[in-house]
């Protein structure tokens, strides 16, 4: 049992549903929350716990070595959620990838390393795999093959998390998901972009053809997952965590219109994305038979709850 963990980018989308998702179901865990709130960090994502006594919330970089030792003493578990995540940034400034994704990686499993922690836990993405024709999935064995300045940073951490196991004999786990959805997502992501501009009736613009498949899981049932692995995974392993639920970009807005009662009209068809990956799709039979995972919440619900969400949300803002 992990009494004590350190989550890093706890304000952001999967982080803050984690703490979220972590409080309510272990009564005696502690939780610190180290975030830098750079612009898709916000503690409002986090407003409903933060009186909570177990709950503590620390401003900060996983860049700064000083203050990530000062945290990582007394903590059995460190989850790394901080990450730069979106690919149209990381074309336009892919330095800041760098810096975060690989060098704060770093740092975190040093702390890790010399405060001997029981698990250091790497939250990945399935994009360091590359992308798939019309078959086919991914599985853990999959030889990594990133596109994009993003998902390159994400694959140089995990083999950092892999190099620190090997040499150093670092407890770690590293998960990779396929794309997530939910709430407290920056709106920036496609599914709250959609949203939003459907809403004030403003073109949905879609990549390319709109034909590229993402395979979609609800953030909770990624937060169970990660759940599971914290405590039951095995040293060095990777899980792939995926929702078996894949759905073309242009099928999505088209959901999403359909829920909002509006035209399909708005659709509008962009220049496609430097280095676009034509579809990702995950085998998560690992983690189904080791650790007894399955998705749970169905995509018609969490899609719904999701656009009730964010027009909730919205509506606030006006």
């Amino acid at each position: 049992m992990y009494n004590k963990i350190l989550v890093t980018g706890g304000a952001g989308f999967i982080g803050s549903n984690f703490i979220r998702y972590m409080l309510k179901v272990h009564n005696s865990m502690q939780i610190v929350n180290l975030d830098l709130l750079t612009y898709a960090g916000n503690v409002d994502n986090l407003a409903d716990v933060a009186s909570d006594g177990r709950y503590t919330f620390v401003k900060g970089d996983i860049c700064d070595s000083n203050l990530v030792g000062e945290l990582v003493q007394g903590v059995d578990a460190v989850i790394n959620f901080a990450a730069e995540s979106h690919v149209d940034r990381s074309i336009a400034n892919p330095d800041v990838f760098v810096r975060t994704n690989v060098l704060g990686t770093q740092v975190l499993l040093e702390a890790s390393r010399r405060h001997q922690i029981k698990r250091y836990f790497q939250i990945s993405t399935d994009e360091v795999y590359g992308t798939l024709g019309a078959t086919g999935y991914f599985v853990e064995t999959t030889p990594l093959a990133p596109n994009s300045p993003y998902s390159a940073s994400k694959a140089s951490a995990d083999f950092f998390v892999r190099a620190y196991h090997e040499t150093y004999g670092l407890p770690t786990v590293i998960t990779r998901c396929s794309n997530n959805y939910g709430p407290y997502q920056y709106p920036e992501k496609l599914i709250p972009a959609l949203i939003f501009k459907a809403m004030h009736d403003e073109p949905l613009p879609i990549y390319g053809d709109g034909k590229n498949v993402r395979d979609w899981l609800h953030v909770e049932d990624h937060c169970r997952a990660i759940d599971r692995v914290l405590h039951d995974g095995r040293d060095g392993e990777v899980y792939n965590v995926g929702g078996n639920n894949e759905w073309a970009n242009i099928d999505i807005a088209k959901l999403i219109l359909k829920k909002l009662g509006k035209s399909e009209s708005l659709i509008s068809y962009v220049k496609d994305r430097l280095g676009h990956d034509r579809r990702y799709a995950i085998d998560a039979s690992k983690i189904r038979t080791e650790l007894s995972w399955e998705p749970e919440v169905t995509f018609e619900q969490g899609l719904a709850d999701t656009v009730d969400f964010y027009v909730r949300e919205f509506d606030k803002q006006k």
